[in-house]
């Protein structure tokens, strides 16, 4: 997609009756992506989403990459155990 062309976003209502449609009719995703005038890869995505983790998953927003290498940040007491811990282990 070129730089700075907006994404077209679709509202989770309209992506469950898009699968439903499709499951209810018997529809290829291709003859489903030609009757809402949408891409058939989209299609092909909620179907897995709304097999995998059912219609709530289609509400969930997934733009942008997912985290990864990051680290995970500590609970405060835990993250307070360790300082306590590493102060007496200097004492020593």
């Amino acid at each position: 997609m070129p730089k700075g062309v907006s994404q077209k976003r679709y509202a989770p209502e309209f992506k469950k009756l898009v699968v439903e449609t499709m499951r209810k009719e018997n529809l290829s995703c291709t003859e489903t992506a030609e009757r809402f005038g949408i891409r058939h890869k989209r299609v092909q995505d909620w179907e897995r989403i709304y097999l995998t983790e059912g219609p709530e998953g289609l509400y969930i927003e997934r733009r942008g990459r997912a985290a990864t290498g990051r680290p995970h940040k500590i609970s405060k007491d835990v993250e307070e155990d360790l300082i306590a811990e590493n102060q007496r282990l200097r004492a020593e």
